[in-house]
């Protein structure tokens, strides 16, 4: 009597697998995309004798915060941008399968507050650049987003992350004068924010397509 049965747990199934795989699709061409912007855009940089470099955050200036957001697409170099390309593929791919619409958010808070943040604390006379501080947001979202969410599935996804790549954790101190740990730190500190301003609201099972009997 207090028995049900759900007459659409093999259609749900299936639909569920076929939306898996859609959304790891867009979010794989989403991120090659992406990549593949970085390394043509330093293609043009290098052709033109660095002009692009122009973009970058230099600290303090009201008229550089127009450049906070062109920097996080820019590089110093091949090897720069060889850097930043694989943990960015990596990280956004798994960060874009929760949905492109949360993801461009996250990614927009992520480029703001480690662009400003740099722009307020960088060293005078200084130009940053880089998808760095992108990388080290999707860092901090992704090890901390299960937990707001209370989402199983993404906290392993998080101590997944943080296994592989939570040795970067290091690039937030001041090691190298010639590395923006500035960058590094906000962005990180940005994409934790961004966990929290897009965190999902509980899920609910309603009694949908169920029959009792």
């Amino acid at each position: 009597m207090g028995d049900y049965w759900n007459t659409d747990h093999h259609h749900n199934n299936t639909g569920s697998r076929t939306t898996g795989s859609a959304r790891a699709l867009t979010a794989g061409i989403l991120m090659v995309s992406w990549v593949a912007l970085l390394w043509l855009l330093e293609g043009i940089d290098v052709l033109t004798g660095n002009a692009l470099d122009t973009y970058g955050i230099s600290p303090r200036e009201i008229a550089e915060l127009r450049d906070v957001v062109p920097a996080a697409f820019l590089h110093s170099g091949w090897e720069h941008v060889a850097s930043n390309s694989v943990p960015l593929l990596v990280l956004g791919f798994i960060a874009a399968l929760g949905g492109l619409r949360r993801f461009a958010a996250v990614v927009a808070t992520i480029i703001v507050v480690s662009g400003v943040g740099v722009w307020l604390t960088a060293p005078a006379y200084t130009v940053t650049l880089g998808a760095s501080g992108v990388v080290f947001g999707l860092l901090g979202y992704l090890l901390v987003r299960g937990f707001v969410d209370r989402r199983p599935w993404d906290v392993l996804i998080g101590i997944g992350v943080a296994v592989v790549y939570g040795s970067l954790l290091w690039g937030v101190l001041p090691t190298d004068s010639g590395i923006s740990w500035q960058g590094h730190l906000f962005g990180l500190i940005g994409g934790v924010a961004a966990a929290f301003f897009f965190r999902r609201p509980p899920s609910r099972r309603g009694p949908d397509n169920l029959v009792t009997v």
